[in-house]
């Protein structure tokens, strides 16, 4: 057992990228349906989560190194970032804002409980982070994990067709777009798309990271008091 879940992990993705690249559909996202797969395996199977992630631990261990080679794309179009940096900070500081913004007023209008809007409030940032601020504003940090990573699904699963769709081709704004709105997940789905928008992604989701935690708790007594 104690390489089962990271052998099953990965051959799952496997095959599910090979058919992604037969087909490039937003339905057949091989992280979406991968996941998908796994929890109705152990569903079926009764096993339990804990014991699945205790054997996929070398996958938990390689995410570190994996968030850090974020940095190579980075330093390489170091310049073109440069160049635009205050486009760049203008976009997280409004988007991080709308991010907000857009979790929060529409659970309010419904009448949602209070620790239901606080804990999705953070949703769009990496879920280290998200819980430890949904945790510091009153939300519920098991209900933001989840809400984290589904926010992270939809962008990687869609969020590249939606800006094709909206029409958005500056690689600078795309990669900003998918790093401000899904995280990890929507940066891990960009740089393989382009190199200066998975920059672009990867430095967009640490900054907003560290805005949204500092912001929130301030704005939120104002947004859901």
């Amino acid at each position: 057992m104690t390489a089962l879940g990271a052998f099953l992990t990965l051959a799952t993705y496997y095959a599910y990228t090979k058919l992604y690249e037969r087909r490039r559909a937003f339905y057949l996202n091989p992280v979406l349906l991968s996941i998908l797969t796994i929890c109705l395996l152990l569903h079926a199977t009764g096993a339990s989560y804990s014991s699945y992630m205790e054997s996929a631990g070398l996958i938990s261990y390689l995410l570190g190194p994996a968030v850090v080679s974020l940095a190579v794309p980075l330093y390489k179009q170091r310049a073109v970032v440069a160049r635009y940096s205050k486009q760049i900070l203008a976009g997280i500081a409004v988007g991080g804002m709308v991010a907000i913004v857009t979790a929060v007023l529409p659970l309010r209008l419904s009448g949602s409980p209070r620790e239901v809007v606080l804990s999705t409030a953070p949703k769009s940032v990496t879920t280290a982070i998200a819980v430890g601020v949904s945790e510091k504003i009153g939300g519920l940090p098991p209900l933001t994990a989840v809400l984290v990573i589904l926010t992270g699904i939809m962008g990687n699963a869609a969020g590249v067709e939606l800006l094709d769709k909206a029409g958005v081709k500056s690689k600078v704004a795309r990669g900003l777009a998918m790093g401000v709105s899904s995280h990890g997940l929507g940066t891990a789905r960009v740089v393989l798309e382009d190199e200066l928008e998975g920059a672009v992604s990867g430095l967009a989701m640490a900054l907003n990271g560290v805005y949204t935690s500092v912001v929130l708790p301030l704005v939120i007594v104002y947004l859901a008091p």
